[in-house]
């Protein structure tokens, strides 16, 4: 099994020592380089380049630079996504953003974690565990969402937070750790 077989399967895997991983995130990182060197005003080479690095775009999509991730092909977004500035984008699994998704500046989603045996971690293993947005979130800023995470449709993630746990339809979440402060009735 190849280290990449390994991290789609959830398991411990190494990232840092395995060519082809590395060659991936540099190829994609490059592109994220030239993505935040463009100018506002080209549009249109802004959107050439994201549907370049991003695995799949469905719809209207806006990312103020600077934005980086580690793949790229395994983010998915839905219609008009926006993004301010300074979005990272952790995806060794598959990160997936519903439809309407606003994300505040200095956010960060992270499916890549490290084992707490400090052997494994030196010898740069990780785990990777996908991350999944609902339909019409809205993020504050400088939220960070953790490996393995839900968060479900029409619900607000107040700025600061760290979301640690799923978190259900139709709420407003804040605090470190993210909890439920009260339900969104419509």
């Amino acid at each position: 099994m190849t280290e990449k077989e390994k991290c789609a399967a959830g398991l411990l895997y190494n990232a840092n020592y395995d060519q082809e991983l590395i060659d991936e995130r540099i190829a994609c990182k490059d592109l994220c380089l030239e993505y935040n060197g463009l100018k506002n005003s080209d549009a249109e080479g802004r959107r050439n380049l994201l549907l370049r690095i991003i695995g799949n775009i469905k719809g209207n999509i806006c990312i103020e630079p600077s934005f980086w991730c580690d793949y790229g092909y395994n983010i998915e977004v839905g219609e008009n996504f926006y993004a301010n500035h300074n979005l990272i984008i952790l995806d060794c699994a598959p990160v997936k953003f519903g439809n309407h998704v606003f994300i505040g500046p200095n956010c960060s989603f992270y499916t890549a974690g490290h084992p707490l045996d400090v052997q494994q971690r030196n010898e740069g293993l990780e785990y990777a565990h996908s991350i999944t947005i609902g339909d019409n979130v809205w993020f504050g800023g400088n939220v960070v969402v953790l490996p393995g995470v839900s968060i479900g449709n029409n619900s607000v993630i107040g700025a600061g937070s760290i979301v640690t746990k799923d978190i259900p339809d139709n709420v407003v979440a804040v605090g470190n750790p993210c909890k439920v402060v009260k339900n969104i009735d419509n």
